[in-house]
């Protein structure tokens, strides 16, 4: 399926942001992803909790030894909330009370320690890694109070592309519906805390229709493009600067953590501080009238493309 951003320049799809290929990239497929099939590419995408013997099941096949996080509470990641349609992969967030929720009530790094109940929602994590380069996704938020997330993780770092608030109910909490919020962590000293974010406007809601969000890494910073339009620069020194200004760090410190190879992921969360759904008439509130009845709303993703320099 072709879509409007998906401009074909000398046989190659190129980001959108760089439609004359000035920064010779190359589509690295082994990471990308059109979700064009009929199945998941499950050599590509680790799909967190899907069921054996009727309980979702939580063991990266990659690296079984590992404990893999279930997903932020009051939701649980559940292995069955996902539909390919299209070309479209729908992740989603479901009213599921019925759910076999884990027992477990975990002290989270942010947040207040809750129980997995009444909501579920998915996770895929890219089994192969990659450093530096131009990640793109095309995508559509899920219009409820949930955040649909494009991150990664890597070694002692997580970079967060976007958390997108769906919607923020009441006065005080509008503004998070068109707030693009990014983020580069460190896990080794920090406990996840950021080195460098940033939280801004963009105009219009995430939920609301799809937009491509761009995100250009390599050693020296990182360049964020929306709708192929830059939006902003920040230099490794600049993210260092920022670190020394909010952290408890010394002289040496540096921040731009970011230097590693990554996971790619696609999930749902609680942002529980922000609010959540209590029923499924409050998860449906926006969703179309004749859809208000199967507790089910979409975070839609179109694609995941990586470029990478030719050498």
């Amino acid at each position: 399926m072709k879509h409007p951003s998906s401009e074909v320049i000398n046989n190659q799809v190129l980001p959108l942001s760089d439609q004359e290929n000035n920064g010779n990239w190359l589509l690295n497929e082994e990471v990308s992803d059109e979700f064009n099939d009929s199945e998941i590419d499950e050599e590509k995408w680790y799909i967190v909790g899907k069921f054996k013997n009727g309980k979702p099941f939580y063991k990266h096949p990659d690296k079984p030894q590992k404990k893999v996080w279930k997903g932020r509470a009051p939701s649980q990641f559940s292995g069955r909330n996902y539909r390919l349609e299209d070309g479209i992969l729908n992740l989603e967030v479901r009213w599921e009370p019925d759910f076999p929720f884990s027992k477990e009530i975990r002290v989270p790094v942010l947040g207040e320690a809750m129980p997995y109940e009444n909501i579920t929602t998915a996770c895929f994590i890219g089994r192969r890694e990659f450093k530096y380069g131009y990640v793109e996704i095309r995508s559509k938020s899920a219009d409820t109070q949930v955040t649909s997330a494009f991150w990664s993780t890597g070694k002692g770092i997580e970079m967060d592309f976007f958390e997108s608030f769906g919607d923020g109910v009441g006065p005080d909490k509008q503004h998070l519906d068109s707030e693009l919020w990014w983020s580069i962590r460190d896990w080794k000293q920090l406990r996840g805390k950021p080195t460098y974010t940033e939280r801004k406007d963009i105009g219009f809601r995430m939920a609301e229709d799809f937009h491509v969000y761009g995100f250009e890494w390599n050693e020296k910073g990182v360049k964020y493009y929306v709708d192929g339009k830059l939006l902003s620069v920040i230099s490794a020194e600049q993210v260092t600067k920022w670190a020394k200004q909010n952290r408890d760090v010394d002289e040496n410190y540096n921040g731009y953590v970011a230097k590693v190879p990554i996971h790619l992921w696609l999930d749902m969360e609680i942002f529980h501080w922000n609010g959540y759904p209590k029923s499924k008439e409050e998860l449906e509130v926006n969703s179309p009238d004749d859809q208000k009845e199967d507790g089910v709303v979409d975070y839609q993703i179109d694609y995941v493309r990586v470029w990478q320099k030719q050498v």
